[in-house]
Order: C-alpha cells, then structure tokens, then sequence
C-alpha cells in the first residue's frame, strides 16, 4: 500500500529545500487614491455595472475583500509617471472593463483570475503592473539569474502579439524575448543568453529550453497563463505541470481566459494562492454585438461554392477570415481558390513559421485581402480592419465560435459572420442559437428546427437506453462513430 500522507510530506519538504534561500518577493505596490479608499460599496458596485457588468469575487467569496476599481488612468498609476507617460502615448482614453478592475488587484499583489473576451485589454491588464512589480524587487535586476516574469500562451501567434505589446511600452529598458516552436531557435537561444527580463512563451518550447538548461525560471516572481482554456484544449497540461515544478510557489500568479470551465477551475485551485476572481461581462458565452451574424444552413458539398459565390462579391475594402476545421482542407481550399486566380494566404500548425508570418504580414497590410486558417487564427490575431469572419467548417467547441467571429468588429468596427451549418453540426445547433439571441440577432427557422430535432432524437435515444444510438455498431474497427455526430439521414 502506498502512503500518501508520507509521498504529500516528502514532497514538501522537497520543495522547501528546493527554493530555501531564494530572495523575498514584494508584490504590494497599490498607493490607493483617497477618493478610491473612501469609495463606498455601492459606487463601487455601479462602475463595475458601467464596465460591462464586471462581477468579482474575492477569495472567501464575495466582493468585499476585492480592491475598488478605478476609473480613470491616474488612479492607477499616479505614483508611476513613467507608466502613465507610455499610456498617454499609446492614446488610450480610459481604462478598459477588465483593466478598471485587475489594475488595482495585481498591484496590490493578489493572484487574479480573469475571464473576459479576447481584445478586451487583457495584455496590457496584466502587462502595466508587471513592469512595476519586475522593476522593484529588492535583488537588482542585473542580479538576478533568469526571467523575473514568465506569460505563457497557447500560440505563436498570440506569443508574438503579446511582446509586441511589450515593446510598445518602454519602461525602464526592460528586455523580453518571445520564445516559441518554429522560430529561430538559434536567436531564441542568443537572446536569452544575454538576458531578458520577461519571457513570452509556448509551453512546448519553454520546455524545451528548461530541460536544456538555456532557461531557468527559478527566480520567476510573476506568472502569467494567458487564455488558459485554450492550452488546455490543446493539450499543454503536461507542459505547464513541468514548468510549474520549477517556479518558486511563493510567486505572484495571473491566469486568463476566455471560459471557466471545470479543467480551467482545477488548473487555478492547483496553482494559485486565494485568487481574486474578476468576470467581466457574464460566464455565459456571448459574442460581440459589433457583429452580424449569419447563417447559411446548405450541405457539405455547397461549401466551395458558397465561398467563391461570397468572394465573387466582395468590395475593394473588405478582408476576410474563412475559418476550416482541419489543416488539409486548409490547404485544399487555399489551392482551389488558386487555381481560380484568386490572391489568398493559408495558415496552419504544419506551416514553417516563416511561411505563418508572411502570410499574416501580408493579410495584415493587405497585399491579400483572403486568410484561410484554422483555429490557431481564432486567438491572438489583432487585425482591425477585417470586415469578415466565415466559418467554413463549424468548430469543433462553440467558444471557438465566439473567438472565430470576434476576429471582426473590432476597435469600434462593425463586421460579419457566415456560418455554414450543414446536417452534421446539429448537436451545435441550440448553442448557435443561444449565442445568436443574447446577440439581438435573426434566427432562421431552419437552425430552429435542426435544434429540435436533435434534442428529439437525444431524448429516443436516452429512452431506449444503449441498444440503441450509443455505441450502436458492434464489431469491426469503425464501429466506435456516434450516430448522434453524424447527423442520420432518419430524422
């Protein structure tokens, strides 16, 4: 029998040993404006209505022990002129809804969950209070050995947009590199040898550096996990559980994401210390309203069609997004589109990284005005002119489709979402609607009906218990496909 009690104690006091003697972490860095510390509980409640019905929940629960949140810059970062003289650059006007409230919290060095929407200010919500928290720890910074700060992101893409953000704010003269697969690996390594500060990167790579000895995150006093569902729907648990083993427990955590699911929750109840949680809207899905959303309901073999139907239309200023299911028809569509003489970029994971950014430098500033992708585009991508999302495949988990077509209408923009549904998509079909109305958008009575008569048939099939719809082909090695995925042709 194994003793777990004993395992838990060794483990321990592994730990202890482990980090014993590394220098202490100041994380408070909060001088809090009269006017906010005087804020009664009820005008605290209204800003957080006004920014998007911002809901808080401190670590025993409630908003009471949660900071106040600010309203303006200033509030923020008065006592940090050189912070605000880079904000004032970037001509921002106020504060976004989930850097209103995560400012305060990271600065006064709690650990911050934060759920909110892709291109609601996340990166610079986390970003501004580590530039202060790296610049003021009690070791000087050419003294420490490795990265103060560590963001870890599920792509390279949203890697590279976050230490764009970086170098936009320049504080203090402190480096970041972006580590990640498929990049230089030898300028990746160069760069760190002569030392950053910040390290932005994906788990897979970070790994790979760690076990190589080329990057120690001992000394990590700041932690970030940007868009966290996402690296777990992509299968980096195992790497952020080996990164985590070397990272001091005593650290400053923030974890992001766009969704709060169970894996999510065990992920932060593992990792974090008493964390303030701050949702920024609701812990529904919802999709932006800046979009109008579109739904083509037509079977699989229309798809090209419809596509090049869609093309044939476009205005000189429209760019658009058509988001595939997997990287072959990626390349398919790209290469039917070709042969049509028509001007198009592709993206996938099995593309060089090279390839990935020209094709994006080239959507970007419109040398083509057509980025087929798929869901590695749906995260992370900041283009603000694209006036079109079409999801030529429907994904494979509805919260893709709140990132797929929030790709648009973006930066006080408005755009579009074609979806193309076909008979196989719906068991999607009630969350596609449920998006839709909290959206004020038009429903086709079509999808309505497709809802309908998936929830008929999930009903039969409970009913008539496993003999019948789960796991109904017995024998042979096909026989693992569900009836309810493929849409019958019975209904």
């Amino acid at each position: 029998m194994i003793d777990w009690n004993k395992v838990r104690q060794s483990n321990e006091e592994y730990q202890r040993e482990k980090f014993e003697g590394l220098p202490p972490i100041i994380k408070n860095f909060y001088e809090e404006a009269e006017h906010i510390a005087n804020m009664c509980a009820e005008e605290a409640r209204q800003i957080r209505r006004e920014n998007n019905n911002i809901i808080v929940d401190g670590p025993e629960g409630g908003a009471e022990t949660v900071p106040h949140p600010i309203r303006t810059f200033e509030d923020a970062f008065e006592p940090h002129p050189l912070i605000l003289e880079q904000i004032y650059q970037q001509n921002f006007v106020k504060p976004s809804p989930i850097q209103s409230q995560a400012w305060p919290i990271l600065l006064k060095g709690h650990d911050l969950i934060g759920i909110a929407q892709t291109g609601t200010g996340k990166t610079l919500a986390f970003l501004l209070p580590a530039l202060i928290h790296i610049d003021n720890q009690p070791v000087p910074r050419s003294e420490r050995r490795g990265p103060s700060a560590l963001i870890l992101s599920p792509t390279r893409e949203l890697a590279q947009q976050i230490e764009k953000e970086i170098n936009k704010i320049n504080y203090k003269g402190i480096r970041s590199i972006c580590v990640y697969g498929g990049g230089d690996r030898r300028e990746q390594l160069r760069r760190v040898k002569q030392g950053v500060e910040i390290v932005v990167a994906t788990p897979g790579r970070l790994n790979d550096f760690m076990m190589n000895g080329i990057i120690n995150v001992t000394n990590v006093t700041y932690l970030v996990m940007d868009e966290a569902d996402r690296m777990l729907d992509m299968g980096f648990e195992v790497e952020i559980k080996k990164v985590m083993l070397d990272i001091r427990p005593d650290r400053q955590t923030v974890m992001t994401s766009a969704t709060w699911p169970p894996e999510v929750q065990r992920l932060a109840d593992r990792y974090m210390k008493s964390p303030i949680k701050a949702f920024v809207g609701t812990l529904d899905l919802a999709a932006v309203h800046s979009v109008r959303q579109c739904v083509e309901i037509i079977e699989e073999t229309e798809k090209k069609s419809m596509l090049l139907d869609f093309i044939s239309q476009m205005d000189p200023q429209d760019k658009v997004i058509v988001f595939v299911g997997k990287k072959i028809v990626a390349d398919d569509v790209s290469s039917d589109l070709a042969m049509e003489s028509i001007m198009c970029q592709c993206i996938h994971g099995d593309r060089e990284q090279c390839d990935r950014e020209t094709a994006l430098s080239e959507f970007k500033d419109g040398t083509v005005r057509i980025l087929i992708a798929t869901d590695v585009a749906s995260r992370g991508l900041d283009v603000v002119d694209i006036t079109h999302v079409i999801n030529y495949d429907f994904p494979r988990h509805i919260e893709e489709y709140v990132h797929r077509i929030g790709r648009t209408g973006r930066a006080g923009r408005s755009g579009t979402s074609i979806t193309f549904v076909t008979r196989g998509d719906w068991k999607s079909a009630k969350h596609l609607i449920d998006i839709m109305a909290e959206a004020d958008q038009e429903i086709p009575d079509e999808l309505v009906s497709m809802a309908e008569r998936y929830a008929a048939f999930k009903r039969r099939r409970d009913e008539d218990g496993p003999s019948r719809g789960r796991g109904g082909f017995r024998g042979g090695r096909g026989g693992g496909r569900r009836r309810d995925d493929d849409c019958p042709t019975w209904i």
